[in-house]
Protein backbone atom coordinates (compact mmCIF):
# COMPACT_ATOMS: atom_id res chain seq x y z
CA UNK A 1 0.00 0.00 0.00
CA UNK A 2 1.45 3.33 -0.94
CA UNK A 3 1.24 6.63 1.24
CA UNK A 4 0.32 10.31 0.35
CA UNK A 5 -0.84 13.15 2.17
CA UNK A 6 -4.67 12.18 1.47
CA UNK A 7 -4.63 8.65 2.51
CA UNK A 8 -7.44 7.54 4.72
CA UNK A 9 -8.48 4.04 6.89
CA UNK A 10 -12.38 3.13 5.59
CA UNK A 11 -14.62 1.16 7.56
CA UNK A 12 -17.75 0.73 9.39
CA UNK A 13 -18.72 2.17 12.52
CA UNK A 14 -22.37 1.37 13.79
CA UNK A 15 -23.41 0.73 10.07
CA UNK A 16 -22.15 4.04 9.38
CA UNK A 17 -19.41 4.18 6.55
CA UNK A 18 -16.17 6.03 8.69
CA UNK A 19 -12.82 7.17 7.40
CA UNK A 20 -10.20 8.38 8.98
CA UNK A 21 -6.81 10.40 8.03
CA UNK A 22 -3.60 8.72 8.92
CA UNK A 23 -1.00 11.38 10.33
CA UNK A 24 2.23 12.01 7.94
CA UNK A 25 4.79 9.27 8.04
CA UNK A 26 8.33 9.56 8.60
CA UNK A 27 9.47 8.53 5.22
CA UNK A 28 7.12 11.34 3.35
CA UNK A 29 8.58 14.11 1.82
CA UNK A 30 7.50 17.60 2.23
CA UNK A 31 6.35 17.25 -0.97
CA UNK A 32 3.48 15.40 0.37
CA UNK A 33 1.90 18.27 2.22
CA UNK A 34 0.62 21.18 0.48
CA UNK A 35 3.10 24.45 -0.57
CA UNK A 36 3.15 27.96 1.12
CA UNK A 37 3.83 31.01 0.13
CA UNK A 38 5.08 33.57 2.36
CA UNK A 39 5.79 37.34 1.07
CA UNK A 40 8.83 39.62 3.17
CA UNK A 41 8.99 42.80 2.29
CA UNK A 42 11.37 44.81 3.99
CA UNK A 43 11.91 48.36 3.13
CA UNK A 44 15.10 50.64 2.52
CA UNK A 45 17.54 47.85 1.42
CA UNK A 46 20.88 46.76 2.13
CA UNK A 47 24.10 48.24 1.35
CA UNK A 48 25.76 48.11 -1.87
CA UNK A 49 29.03 45.60 -1.38
CA UNK A 50 27.69 44.06 1.91
CA UNK A 51 25.41 41.78 0.55
CA UNK A 52 26.19 40.09 -2.67
CA UNK A 53 28.25 36.98 -2.42
CA UNK A 54 31.19 37.03 -4.75
CA UNK A 55 30.72 33.06 -6.22
CA UNK A 56 28.00 32.51 -8.81
CA UNK A 57 26.10 29.31 -8.01
CA UNK A 58 26.54 26.71 -5.99
CA UNK A 59 28.69 26.91 -3.00
CA UNK A 60 28.25 30.81 -3.11
CA UNK A 61 29.76 32.36 0.70
CA UNK A 62 26.83 34.61 2.02
CA UNK A 63 28.27 38.30 2.41
CA UNK A 64 28.20 40.36 5.87
CA UNK A 65 24.77 41.56 6.00
CA UNK A 66 23.39 38.25 4.68
CA UNK A 67 25.75 36.12 7.36
CA UNK A 68 22.73 35.83 9.68
CA UNK A 69 21.46 33.25 7.39
CA UNK A 70 24.55 31.00 7.18
CA UNK A 71 22.93 28.06 9.07
CA UNK A 72 20.34 27.61 6.27
CA UNK A 73 22.50 28.60 3.45
CA UNK A 74 21.56 25.71 1.62
CA UNK A 75 18.00 26.45 1.59
CA UNK A 76 18.45 30.24 0.46
CA UNK A 77 18.70 31.74 -3.02
CA UNK A 78 20.34 35.10 -3.94
CA UNK A 79 19.51 36.78 -6.96
CA UNK A 80 21.05 39.66 -7.87
CA UNK A 81 21.88 42.40 -10.70
CA UNK A 82 18.30 42.86 -10.92
CA UNK A 83 16.50 46.40 -11.39
CA UNK A 84 12.70 48.11 -11.56
CA UNK A 85 12.23 49.81 -14.57
CA UNK A 86 9.94 53.49 -14.59
CA UNK A 87 9.36 53.44 -17.82
CA UNK A 88 9.40 57.41 -17.90
CA UNK A 89 7.17 57.88 -14.71
CA UNK A 90 8.84 59.85 -11.86
CA UNK A 91 9.99 58.20 -9.06
CA UNK A 92 7.92 58.13 -5.93
CA UNK A 93 10.68 56.84 -3.76
CA UNK A 94 9.97 53.90 -1.35
CA UNK A 95 6.85 53.10 -3.29
CA UNK A 96 7.48 52.48 -6.67
CA UNK A 97 9.70 49.43 -6.10
CA UNK A 98 6.74 48.25 -3.90
CA UNK A 99 4.38 47.90 -6.72
CA UNK A 100 6.91 46.44 -9.23
CA UNK A 101 8.21 44.26 -6.20
CA UNK A 102 4.53 42.87 -6.15
CA UNK A 103 2.39 43.84 -8.74
CA UNK A 104 5.14 43.48 -11.61
CA UNK A 105 4.32 47.14 -12.56
CA UNK A 106 3.64 50.53 -11.62
CA UNK A 107 -0.32 51.18 -11.96
CA UNK A 108 -1.29 54.01 -13.84
CA UNK A 109 -4.46 56.08 -12.43
CA UNK A 110 -5.92 53.00 -10.66
CA UNK A 111 -4.63 51.16 -7.84
CA UNK A 112 -3.60 48.65 -9.68
CA UNK A 113 -4.49 44.76 -9.66
CA UNK A 114 -3.81 41.72 -7.79
CA UNK A 115 -0.36 41.12 -6.03
CA UNK A 116 2.01 38.49 -6.49
CA UNK A 117 0.66 36.61 -3.72
CA UNK A 118 -3.09 36.90 -4.22
CA UNK A 119 -2.65 35.15 -7.69
CA UNK A 120 -0.48 32.67 -5.80
CA UNK A 121 -3.54 31.58 -3.20
CA UNK A 122 -5.83 31.27 -5.92
CA UNK A 123 -3.65 28.52 -7.31
CA UNK A 124 -2.95 26.89 -3.70
CA UNK A 125 -4.93 28.93 -0.69
CA UNK A 126 -8.52 27.64 -1.52
CA UNK A 127 -8.97 25.41 0.86
CA UNK A 128 -7.73 26.76 4.32
CA UNK A 129 -9.63 28.81 6.79
CA UNK A 130 -7.55 32.19 5.98
CA UNK A 131 -7.19 32.83 2.35
CA UNK A 132 -4.28 34.64 3.31
CA UNK A 133 -2.63 36.21 6.47
CA UNK A 134 -0.96 39.87 6.68
CA UNK A 135 1.21 41.02 8.71
CA UNK A 136 2.95 44.05 9.92
CA UNK A 137 5.43 44.60 11.87
CA UNK A 138 7.13 47.45 13.73
CA UNK A 139 3.43 49.56 14.03
CA UNK A 140 0.95 50.65 11.44
CA UNK A 141 -1.31 48.65 9.30
CA UNK A 142 0.26 49.10 6.08
CA UNK A 143 -0.01 46.45 3.32
CA UNK A 144 1.22 45.63 0.00
CA UNK A 145 -1.13 42.95 -0.55
CA UNK A 146 -3.80 43.72 -2.68
CA UNK A 147 -6.80 41.44 -4.63
CA UNK A 148 -8.20 41.82 -8.23
CA UNK A 149 -9.39 45.82 -8.50
CA UNK A 150 -6.77 47.25 -5.84
CA UNK A 151 -8.92 46.03 -2.78
CA UNK A 152 -6.34 46.20 0.08
CA UNK A 153 -6.00 42.90 2.06
CA UNK A 154 -5.02 45.11 5.52
CA UNK A 155 -2.17 43.99 7.74
CA UNK A 156 -2.14 43.39 11.59
CA UNK A 157 -0.11 45.55 13.78
CA UNK A 158 -0.97 43.46 16.98
CA UNK A 159 0.40 39.46 17.85
CA UNK A 160 -2.46 39.58 20.51
CA UNK A 161 -5.34 39.88 18.14
CA UNK A 162 -3.27 37.32 15.37
CA UNK A 163 -3.48 34.71 18.33
CA UNK A 164 -7.31 35.39 18.82
CA UNK A 165 -8.21 35.16 15.03
CA UNK A 166 -5.93 31.67 14.92
CA UNK A 167 -7.15 30.09 18.21
CA UNK A 168 -10.18 31.94 18.95
CA UNK A 169 -13.40 29.74 19.25
CA UNK A 170 -13.69 28.98 15.55
CA UNK A 171 -9.98 27.20 15.78
CA UNK A 172 -10.53 23.45 15.24
CA UNK A 173 -7.21 21.60 16.55
CA UNK A 174 -6.34 18.98 13.84
CA UNK A 175 -5.28 16.54 16.08
CA UNK A 176 -8.24 16.34 18.65
CA UNK A 177 -9.76 13.03 19.19
CA UNK A 178 -12.61 14.07 19.07
CA UNK A 179 -14.52 16.39 16.13
CA UNK A 180 -17.86 17.83 16.87
CA UNK A 181 -19.23 20.39 13.83
CA UNK A 182 -19.97 23.75 15.36
CA UNK A 183 -24.32 24.24 14.92
CA UNK A 184 -23.82 28.04 14.05
CA UNK A 185 -21.53 27.24 11.32
CA UNK A 186 -23.82 24.61 9.70
CA UNK A 187 -26.83 27.80 10.08
CA UNK A 188 -24.58 29.66 8.43
CA UNK A 189 -23.75 27.61 5.37
CA UNK A 190 -27.68 26.34 4.80
CA UNK A 191 -28.17 30.39 4.41
CA UNK A 192 -25.71 31.19 1.98
CA UNK A 193 -26.87 28.06 0.11
CA UNK A 194 -30.18 29.52 -0.42
CA UNK A 195 -28.79 32.46 -1.47
CA UNK A 196 -26.39 31.17 -3.98
CA UNK A 197 -30.03 29.34 -5.10
CA UNK A 198 -31.45 32.89 -6.00
CA UNK A 199 -28.51 34.01 -7.83
CA UNK A 200 -29.50 33.35 -11.59
CA UNK A 201 -33.03 35.17 -11.13
CA UNK A 202 -31.00 38.16 -9.90
CA UNK A 203 -28.50 38.09 -12.71
CA UNK A 204 -31.36 38.12 -15.32
CA UNK A 205 -32.75 41.08 -13.89
CA UNK A 206 -29.94 43.58 -13.95
CA UNK A 207 -27.79 45.22 -16.54
CA UNK A 208 -23.97 44.43 -17.77
CA UNK A 209 -22.36 46.30 -14.79
CA UNK A 210 -24.41 45.11 -12.05
CA UNK A 211 -23.82 41.37 -13.11
CA UNK A 212 -20.15 42.21 -13.40
CA UNK A 213 -20.75 43.81 -9.31
CA UNK A 214 -23.01 41.06 -8.09
CA UNK A 215 -20.51 37.88 -9.81
CA UNK A 216 -18.07 39.69 -7.53
CA UNK A 217 -20.09 39.19 -4.37
CA UNK A 218 -21.21 35.92 -5.43
CA UNK A 219 -17.24 34.93 -5.54
CA UNK A 220 -16.68 36.67 -1.80
CA UNK A 221 -20.07 34.23 -0.89
CA UNK A 222 -18.26 31.19 -2.50
CA UNK A 223 -15.04 31.55 -0.59
CA UNK A 224 -16.99 31.93 2.28
CA UNK A 225 -18.75 29.41 1.72
CA UNK A 226 -15.44 26.92 1.00
CA UNK A 227 -14.42 28.06 4.56
CA UNK A 228 -17.72 27.24 5.93
CA UNK A 229 -17.61 23.75 4.46
CA UNK A 230 -14.11 23.17 5.93
CA UNK A 231 -15.46 24.10 9.33
CA UNK A 232 -17.81 21.23 8.78
CA UNK A 233 -14.93 18.66 7.75
CA UNK A 234 -12.85 17.26 10.47
CA UNK A 235 -9.53 18.36 9.51
CA UNK A 236 -6.26 16.29 8.65
CA UNK A 237 -4.10 15.19 11.51
CA UNK A 238 -1.29 17.28 11.56
CA UNK A 239 1.74 16.67 13.75
CA UNK A 240 3.67 19.44 13.59
CA UNK A 241 0.86 21.34 14.55
CA UNK A 242 0.07 22.58 18.48
CA UNK A 243 -1.75 25.51 19.92
CA UNK A 244 -0.15 28.57 20.89
CA UNK A 245 0.51 30.07 24.32
CA UNK A 246 -1.51 32.91 24.84
CA UNK A 247 0.05 36.08 23.50
CA UNK A 248 1.07 39.50 25.90
CA UNK A 249 2.73 41.98 23.54
CA UNK A 250 4.07 44.91 24.59
CA UNK A 251 1.50 47.11 21.95
CA UNK A 252 2.43 47.74 18.31
CA UNK A 253 5.26 50.55 18.34
CA UNK A 254 8.39 51.29 16.01
CA UNK A 255 10.66 51.06 18.95
CA UNK A 256 13.36 48.49 17.62
CA UNK A 257 12.77 47.01 21.85
CA UNK A 258 8.99 46.50 21.26
CA UNK A 259 9.45 44.97 17.39
CA UNK A 260 11.62 43.10 18.66
CA UNK A 261 9.63 41.05 21.06
CA UNK A 262 6.62 41.57 19.18
CA UNK A 263 8.68 40.27 16.14
CA UNK A 264 9.45 36.85 18.23
CA UNK A 265 5.34 36.56 18.94
CA UNK A 266 4.46 37.06 15.14
CA UNK A 267 7.01 34.32 13.82
CA UNK A 268 5.94 31.96 16.37
CA UNK A 269 1.98 32.54 15.83
CA UNK A 270 2.56 32.52 11.91
CA UNK A 271 4.95 29.34 11.93
CA UNK A 272 1.62 27.95 14.18
CA UNK A 273 -0.92 29.08 11.69
CA UNK A 274 1.27 26.86 8.69
CA UNK A 275 1.81 23.84 10.72
CA UNK A 276 -1.88 23.53 11.02
CA UNK A 277 -2.94 24.44 8.02
CA UNK A 278 -4.86 27.52 8.55
CA UNK A 279 -3.56 29.57 5.77
CA UNK A 280 -0.45 28.53 2.97
CA UNK A 281 -0.38 32.42 2.43
CA UNK A 282 1.39 34.81 4.55
CA UNK A 283 2.65 38.12 3.79
CA UNK A 284 5.16 40.40 6.12
CA UNK A 285 5.14 44.10 5.60
CA UNK A 286 8.81 44.52 7.98
CA UNK A 287 7.69 48.32 8.72
CA UNK A 288 11.48 49.73 8.49
CA UNK A 289 10.64 53.33 7.56
CA UNK A 290 9.75 54.89 11.05
CA UNK A 291 11.85 52.25 13.75
CA UNK A 292 14.03 53.64 15.81
CA UNK A 293 16.01 53.14 18.92
CA UNK A 294 15.03 54.10 22.25
CA UNK A 295 16.03 57.60 23.04
CA UNK A 296 17.37 58.35 19.30
CA UNK A 297 16.16 61.79 17.33
CA UNK A 298 16.44 59.75 13.77
CA UNK A 299 14.72 57.23 12.78
CA UNK A 300 15.78 54.37 10.15
CA UNK A 301 14.37 56.29 7.15
CA UNK A 302 15.80 59.30 8.09
CA UNK A 303 19.11 58.13 8.68
CA UNK A 304 19.65 56.76 4.86
CA UNK A 305 19.71 60.23 4.21
CA UNK A 306 21.33 62.14 7.02
CA UNK A 307 23.99 60.07 8.40
CA UNK A 308 27.00 60.70 6.97
CA UNK A 309 29.48 57.89 5.44
CA UNK A 310 32.41 56.40 8.00
CA UNK A 311 34.99 57.26 6.05
CA UNK A 312 37.15 53.89 7.71
CA UNK A 313 34.47 51.37 6.83
CA UNK A 314 32.80 53.00 3.44
CA UNK A 315 29.07 52.82 4.75
CA UNK A 316 26.65 54.29 7.52
CA UNK A 317 27.52 52.68 10.85
CA UNK A 318 24.05 53.45 12.26
CA UNK A 319 22.19 52.66 9.14
CA UNK A 320 23.63 49.47 8.84
CA UNK A 321 22.69 48.31 12.55
CA UNK A 322 18.79 48.90 11.35
CA UNK A 323 19.90 46.37 8.44
CA UNK A 324 21.18 43.42 10.52
CA UNK A 325 18.67 44.05 12.75
CA UNK A 326 16.17 43.58 10.21
CA UNK A 327 18.20 40.68 8.66
CA UNK A 328 18.04 38.98 12.65
CA UNK A 329 14.38 39.19 12.47
CA UNK A 330 13.84 37.54 9.21
CA UNK A 331 16.23 34.81 9.99
CA UNK A 332 14.48 34.54 13.31
CA UNK A 333 11.35 33.26 11.31
CA UNK A 334 13.65 30.79 9.09
CA UNK A 335 14.64 29.49 12.15
CA UNK A 336 10.89 29.27 13.71
CA UNK A 337 9.63 27.58 11.20
CA UNK A 338 12.40 24.79 11.04
CA UNK A 339 11.69 23.87 14.45
CA UNK A 340 8.04 22.29 13.21
CA UNK A 341 9.37 19.05 12.60
CA UNK A 342 7.02 17.42 10.05
CA UNK A 343 7.77 13.60 8.58
CA UNK A 344 11.82 13.53 8.09
CA UNK A 345 11.86 17.31 7.86
CA UNK A 346 10.56 20.22 8.96
CA UNK A 347 7.52 22.95 7.93
CA UNK A 348 10.41 24.99 6.76
CA UNK A 349 10.83 22.48 3.59
CA UNK A 350 7.12 23.02 2.38
CA UNK A 351 7.60 26.98 2.50
CA UNK A 352 8.88 29.17 -0.70
CA UNK A 353 9.21 32.56 0.86
CA UNK A 354 10.41 35.54 -1.05
CA UNK A 355 12.37 38.45 0.29
CA UNK A 356 12.42 41.57 -1.66
CA UNK A 357 12.92 45.24 -0.37
CA UNK A 358 12.03 48.67 -2.39
CA UNK A 359 15.56 50.28 -3.27
CA UNK A 360 18.90 48.75 -4.06
CA UNK A 361 20.40 51.46 -2.09
CA UNK A 362 18.01 53.53 0.10
CA UNK A 363 20.72 56.27 0.35
CA UNK A 364 20.76 57.33 -3.20
CA UNK A 365 17.09 55.77 -4.07
CA UNK A 366 18.84 53.67 -6.55
CA UNK A 367 16.54 51.31 -8.48
CA UNK A 368 18.66 48.26 -9.45
CA UNK A 369 20.98 45.81 -8.04
CA UNK A 370 18.37 45.25 -6.25
CA UNK A 371 18.79 42.35 -3.30
CA UNK A 372 16.61 39.40 -3.73
CA UNK A 373 16.40 36.04 -1.60
CA UNK A 374 14.28 32.82 -1.78
CA UNK A 375 14.20 30.79 1.25
CA UNK A 376 12.72 27.17 0.91
CA UNK A 377 12.37 24.78 -1.82
CA UNK A 378 8.25 24.50 -1.54
CA UNK A 379 7.97 21.29 -1.10
CA UNK A 380 11.08 20.55 -3.66
CA UNK A 381 9.41 22.94 -6.37
CA UNK A 382 12.55 24.85 -6.60
CA UNK A 383 16.25 24.05 -6.54
CA UNK A 384 18.01 26.33 -3.71
CA UNK A 385 21.33 26.99 -2.41
CA UNK A 386 22.37 29.26 -5.44
CA UNK A 387 23.51 32.44 -6.30
CA UNK A 388 21.98 33.92 -9.31
CA UNK A 389 23.43 36.72 -11.28
CA UNK A 390 21.17 38.82 -13.83
CA UNK A 391 22.40 41.82 -14.45
CA UNK A 392 20.00 44.22 -15.86
CA UNK A 393 16.81 41.85 -15.70
CA UNK A 394 13.52 43.05 -14.31
CA UNK A 395 12.67 41.76 -11.09
CA UNK A 396 9.70 40.45 -12.58
CA UNK A 397 11.78 37.28 -13.42
CA UNK A 398 11.87 36.15 -10.17
CA UNK A 399 8.22 36.73 -9.29
CA UNK A 400 7.05 34.41 -12.68
CA UNK A 401 9.54 31.45 -11.16
CA UNK A 402 7.86 31.57 -8.11
CA UNK A 403 4.20 31.52 -9.45
CA UNK A 404 5.54 28.43 -11.78
CA UNK A 405 6.76 26.44 -9.19
CA UNK A 406 3.79 27.18 -7.42
CA UNK A 407 1.50 25.60 -9.96
CA UNK A 408 0.36 29.13 -11.32
CA UNK A 409 -0.46 28.55 -14.90
CA UNK A 410 0.74 31.64 -16.53
CA UNK A 411 4.19 31.79 -19.36
CA UNK A 412 4.53 35.98 -18.72
CA UNK A 413 4.20 38.29 -15.53
CA UNK A 414 4.42 42.18 -15.57
CA UNK A 415 3.99 44.76 -18.27
CA UNK A 416 5.87 47.36 -19.95
CA UNK A 417 9.55 46.89 -19.26
CA UNK A 418 9.02 44.88 -16.23
CA UNK A 419 7.03 42.39 -18.19
CA UNK A 420 8.85 39.31 -18.35
CA UNK A 421 8.52 35.44 -20.45
CA UNK A 422 11.87 34.13 -19.00
CA UNK A 423 11.51 32.39 -15.81
CA UNK A 424 14.85 30.95 -13.99
CA UNK A 425 15.01 27.95 -15.19
CA UNK A 426 18.00 27.20 -13.59
CA UNK A 427 16.05 27.11 -10.16
CA UNK A 428 12.98 25.47 -11.35
CA UNK A 429 12.60 22.00 -9.99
Amino acid sequence: MSFNRRTVLRGMLGGTAVSVALPLFEAQAAGDLPPVFISWFQSLGLNPGRWKPSKVGAGYEHAVELKVLDPYKSRVNVVSGMKYFMDGRPLETHTSGNYIATMGYLPMGGPGGATIDTTIGETIGARTRFRSLEISMGGGRQSWSKRAGGVTNPSDPSPASLYARLFGPDFKDPNAAEFVPETQAMARRSVLSAIGDERKGIMDRVGANDRARIDEYFTALRQIEQQLDLSLQKPTPLPACRVAAKVEEAGPSPNVTVVEANAKLFNQLMAHAVACDQTRILNVNFNSMGMHRPGAVREWHNLTHEEPLDPKVGYQPETTWFIEFGMARFADFVRELDQYKEGSGSVLDRVLMLWQTDHGYARTHSMDDLPVLTVGSGGGRIKTGLHVSAPGDPTTRIGLTVQQALGVATNSWGKMSNQTSRPFTELLA
